[in-house]
């Protein structure tokens, strides 16, 4: 299955929705550790594969042993982590390694050029997602496939960073989950 859209997830409403849909991935946001047993074994139950972003579990340091009791316990297809320990320790443990990168300056995207030479990560989450020609020079520049996240809230903002050059996009706005649920040309799993 290929996805243009991932679902990013920040509640059980919207964890229920994903789980009744086609996608077959999805990222989770802001959870609580002692909700991921309950999280995962829900995904699992629907053959559904999750990413989880590891700064934004409360509860969970996250570091390279966070990361580590990540990968032993819950088994996760993905991790997306702003951090390099994080993404050096998912590629060790060979799970998805995202490096989420936020382009909010010359310098920022500076540093992340530095950050993801030094990571090597899967994929790169390009934030804000809604900005085309950023995420065409960030493609270039790094040889990384994109995934483009962040105030992206229309169709046509989906298309035009898809057209840029990212293989996806990740998305908390259902109506986007709506829209392209039934696109299966982009992002492929596994």
């Amino acid at each position: 299955m290929k996805q243009m859209v991932i679902p990013a997830i920040s509640s059980y409403k919207r964890l229920e929705k994903f789980l009744e849909s086609e996608y077959e991935l999805a990222v989770f946001l802001e959870v609580h550790i002692s909700q991921l047993k309950n999280i995962t074994k829900m995904a699992n139950r629907y053959h559904k594969k999750l990413i989880f972003h590891v700064d934004l579990i409360e509860g969970l340091k996250n570091d390279e042993r966070g990361t580590e009791f990540l990968c032993q316990e819950y088994d996760p297809y993905g991790l997306i982590s702003t951090k390099a320990s994080v993404i050096q320790k998912a590629k060790q443990k060979g799970v998805l390694s995202i490096q989420r990168v936020f382009l909010l300056d010359s310098q920022a995207l500076e540093q992340s050029y530095k950050l993801i030479e030094f990571t090597k990560p899967d994929y790169i989450e390009v934030l804000p997602g809604a900005m085309p020609w950023m995420i065409k020079e960030v493609k270039q520049q790094t040889k990384t496939p994109i995934l483009a996240g962040g105030l992206i809230r229309r169709t046509r903002e989906v298309e035009q960073a898809i057209t840029a050059g990212a293989t996806a996009v990740t998305t908390s706005k259902t109506k986007l989950w709506d829209v392209f649920e039934k696109e299966k040309n982009s992002f492929k799993i596994g």
